[in-house]
Parts: C-alpha cells; structure tokens; sequence
C-alpha cells in the first residue's frame, strides 16, 4: 500500500470531503421540509393536491436517482442558457455549476422518500392526543406544530437516521455531474497516480466514519426527547 500521495493531495480530499457534506446537509434539510408539505397534503390536503402528491412520491421512488440527476443536468441544464438575460444575471454563476442540479436533484429525490416516511408517523399519532389538544383550544396550526408534527419526528426518529444514511451513500452520484465531491477526488487521484485501492480505501473510511458519527448523533437524540408527552 502507498499513501504517499496524502501529503500533495489532502486540501484536493479536504475539499471533496466537504461538498459531500454540503450535498448531504442541503438535500435533508431542504428534503425534508418539503417532506412535511407532501405528507400533509397526502393527508389532509384536497383530492387534486392529494392525487399529485402521490404522483409526485411514486414518481421519485420509482425511478433511479441517476437518471433524475441526469434528467436534471443534462435536460434542464441544457435550456437554461436560451432563457433571456439569465446569463448576465446573479444566479448564472451557481445556476451553471453541476453541484447546483446534484443538491436540486438529491433534495427532490430525499423529500420523496421522506414524505412517506413522515406520512405513516403523523397517522400513527394516537387520535386521543390530537383530540385532547383541539379539546384545550389549540388551533389546528398550534396542534400541528406543538404535538401532531413533534410526536410524528419522534416515531420516525429511526426511520429518518437510517434515510439520512442512505442519502450520504447517493452522495458519489454528484460525481457524473462535474461535482468535485470526494469520489471525484478519488478518481482524480487514481488518474493521476495509477493508485486504485489507496484512494478508494480513503473514500470508505470517510464515509464508515461519518455513519457512525450520524447513527451516534440520532441515539443521543432518540435517548433524550421522551416517548410520551
């Protein structure tokens, strides 16, 4: 094994690790706030709402992230430029760049999955408590924020860890975009030195470790907000 190559390429493997870590924290915080507006309107929303919802998750998670990414960059991307003075405005410059339609596509992608997981947590909410907080006076936007959404998150706590895993392993995806993540970095590397194993053994113990540090993170959370209220 070489690993002498670490000295002249770690700020390129500094730089790799932390665009997965931006992909990964803006496609579930974004993810997932559009995730509570799609497993509500499944929910409570109208027929027409309800039906595109639904149209919407099944579309999603039926067909491979790739080939929405791919969708994304190689279609969406290539009609950006016709649009009228778009590339002489401000948002040009991110709106060209392949990390933009990765974080587009992996939010689009994770809010699918995570809609129907949080769909099965809020109707797994006992109707008792609901009722006892409308009973109280709440309105349904306090009820809804104060105890229907809270204890929902709280019965989907492992459900959302295990989703937020599989979303950092999509992350190498951003690669067939331009996206200098870490598998990129990886690549670039094995170009350049012939090295195969070195950098991809790298790669994993960076992804090993970050698993573990999230699945740590979710059981102090899991242990520390109450099952009852």
């Amino acid at each position: 094994m070489n690993f002498s190559w670490i000295s002249t390429y770690w700020p390129l493997l500094a730089a790799g690790a932390v665009q997965t870590i931006l992909l990964l924290v803006i496609s579930v915080v974004f993810g997932f706030v559009l995730a509570i507006g799609l497993a509500l309107a499944q929910i409570k929303g109208p027929r027409g709402i309800k039906w595109l919802s639904r149209c919407y998750c099944t579309c999603l998670r039926g067909t491979p992230l790739l080939v929405q990414l791919w969708l994304l960059y190689y279609g969406v991307g290539s009609l950006l430029p016709l649009i009228p003075g778009l590339r002489s405005s401000f948002l040009w410059p991110v709106l060209r760049e392949g990390f933009f339609f990765a974080a587009v596509s992996f939010t689009l992608n994770y809010a699918a999955y995570e809609a129907e997981v949080l769909r099965g947590a809020l109707l797994a909410v006992p109707k008792g408590e609901l009722e006892a907080a409308r009973a109280f006076g709440m309105s349904p936007a306090q009820v809804l924020r104060r105890i229907w959404l809270p204890r929902a998150v709280r019965i989907a706590l492992p459900t959302i860890a295990g989703e937020i895993v599989l979303q950092l392993k999509a992350t190498p995806l951003a690669f067939t975009v331009t996206v200098m993540d870490l598998y990129a970095v990886a690549y670039k590397i094995r170009q350049d030195t012939l090295l195969v194993y070195e950098p991809l053994l790298i790669v994993t113990v960076f992804y090993v470790l970050l698993t573990l540090l999230l699945t740590r993170v979710f059981k102090v959370v899991e242990s520390q907000v109450p099952v009852r209220r």
